[in-house]
């Protein structure tokens, strides 16, 4: 992503979806709205295995993947907007992007709202209340406010590792042993 020309620009297939989103979102008023159901479906791709393949599938019709994803938006409650955006990708056979596009759209929104984004992963899934205090950190450290990517690697063991633009702290339990290793490794 490109910031130097004041508007985040995205690149490729998923990024020009996400942009297409963006705008229509934002020129509607609804980029909260469309948020919450990204978010949502992230959160099932995330969580189902099943579903996170057949969006994936390039053996799936377009036809059944674009009956899929209609019934997925109206069970979810999703806005119509971004019920017809889901067939829109599944009609191009971009469905696969699904992941990707939420990715790049989650980029334009916090770039749009003056936030920096921070990829955190933890050896296991964060609270809210630890996910608020570390935003609260890193927005004093950093004099912005952040918008955290949270993920999970349970082989980090515990502790955490967090990374802004090309900065990154690794407070992981799996570095420490590893330097630990290392250091014992020279006496």
């Amino acid at each position: 992503m490109d910031l130097s020309s004041g508007k985040a620009i995205v690149h490729g297939i998923d990024g020009r979806y996400a942009s297409a989103l963006f705008d229509l979102a934002e020129s509607a008023g609804k980029l909260d709205a469309v948020e919450k159901d990204l978010a949502t479906l992230n959160a099932l791709l995330a969580e189902s295995a099943d579903f996170a393949n057949f969006v994936a599938s390039p053996i799936i019709s377009r036809d059944e993947q674009m009956a899929a994803v209609s019934g997925v938006a109206k069970v979810q409650g999703f806005a119509e907007m971004v019920g017809n955006f889901l067939g829109v990708l599944a009609k191009n056979g971009r469905l696969a992007h699904l992941a990707g596009t939420i990715k790049n759209f989650n980029a334009l929104l916090s770039h749009s709202r003056g936030e920096v984004s921070a990829k955190v992963v933890s050896a296991k899934a964060l609270s809210k209340k630890q996910l608020d205090a570390l935003k609260k950190s890193l927005k004093d450290a950093l004099g912005q406010d952040v918008a955290i990517d949270a993920n999970v690697d349970e082989t980090l063991l515990g502790g955490l590792t967090v990374q802004v633009g090309s900065r990154m702290v690794d407070s992981s339990l799996k570095s420490k042993l590893e330097n630990l290793k290392v250091t014992m490794k020279g006496v």
